[in-house]
C-alpha cells in the first residue's frame, strides 16, 4: 500500500492540472535490464561493472555514465559511439520482454486521467524513450517529452521539469511528477513540483508526497482525489 506523505514544502493547495512522468522506473521498470545491458556492454570492453557503479548510474543522463564507467577523458565522439551501442544492447534485451516490464497499473492508469495534459521529463536516450512509447502502444498518451539533451542542466537540476511544464503550459505547482530516483526527486521539487515516488528503485524517497509501489496502488487515486 502507499505511504501517505503530507509534504510541507508542496502543500496540497493547488488544482492538479497535469502529470509528468518519469522514464526509466515510472513508465518501464528497466532499471534491471540496464543493469544488465550494463555489465555485459561493459565487459566487452574489459570491465567488471561493480555494485557501486550500478547505483551510481541511476537518473543520470549517459554521456555522464559513460564517462564514469568508461573513462573521463573520452571525446565526445567517442561517448556518443558508446552510449548508441550499449542503448542498441538495451533495446535488443529489452523488446521481447517490454509488456512485461511495464511498471503494473500504467496503461489503465493512464487511460483513467486522459483528461489531463502529460508529459515525460527524463534523463533517458531519446531513442530508448521513442522505442517504449511506440512499441507499448503509450505515444497517445503524452503531448510533451522531454529528454536531457534538450536542456542545459540534466536532472537532477530542474530543467527538464521546467521546460516540460512551460511547454504544457501549466504551472510548476499545478504539475504533479512520477519518479523512482533521488536525483529525480530533487530536480521535480527543485522545479516547484508535488511528487508521487514509484519504488521501483528505491524503497524510500525523501522529500516526496507519496510513496507507491506501482500504478495499481490505491494511494495514487486517493492522493490525487485530495488535490483536485
Amino acid at each position: 500500500m502507499g505511504n501517505w506523505r503530507p509534504s510541507r514544502e508542496a502543500p496540497l493547495v493547488s488544482k492538479i492540472r497535469a502529470l509528468i512522468f518519469d522514464m526509466d522506473g515510472v513508465i518501464v521498470d528497466s532499471n534491471p535490464l540496464h543493469r544488465e545491458s550494463w555489465a555485459e556492454y561493459n565487459r566487452r570492453q574489459g570491465i567488471e561493472t561493480t555494485e557501486e557503479m550500478h547505483q551510481r548510474m541511476y537518473g543520470k543522463r549517459n554521456d555522464m555514465i559513460i564517462r564514469d564507467f568508461l573513462g573521463a577523458g573520452l571525446t565526445d565522439e567517442e561517448v556518443f559511439a558508446h552510449g548508441a551501442a550499449k542503448e542498441a544492447l538495451y533495446r535488443e534485451m529489452l523488446a521481447p520482454r517490454l509488456l512485461k516490464t511495464l511498471v503494473p497499473g500504467l496503461q489503465a492508469f493512464l487511460e483513467r486521467h486522459a483528461d489531463l495534459p502529460k508529459a515525460i521529463a527524463t534523463n533517458a536516450e531519446p531513442p530508448n524513450v521513442k522505442f517504449v512509447l511506440r512499441e507499448a502502444g503509450l505515444a497517445r498518451f503524452f503531448q510533451v517529452i522531454v529528454d536531457g539533451h534538450q536542456v542545459a542542466n540534466p536532472k537532477p537540476h530542474p530543467d527538464v521539469y521546467l521546460r516540460a511544464a512551460d511547454l504544457l503550459g501549466i504551472p510548476t505547482q499545478q504539475c504533479v511528477v512520477f519518479e523512482d530516483s533521488h536525483g529525480g526527486v530533487a530536480a521535480a521539487i527543485a522545479a516547484g513540483m508535488r511528487v508521487i515516488g514509484i519504488t521501483t528503485t528505491y524503497s524510500d524517497l525523501p522529500g516526496v508526497s507519496l510513496l507507491a509501489r506501482d500504478f495499481n496502488d490505491p494511494a495514487i487515486e486517493n492522493w490525487l482525489k485530495a488535490g483536485e
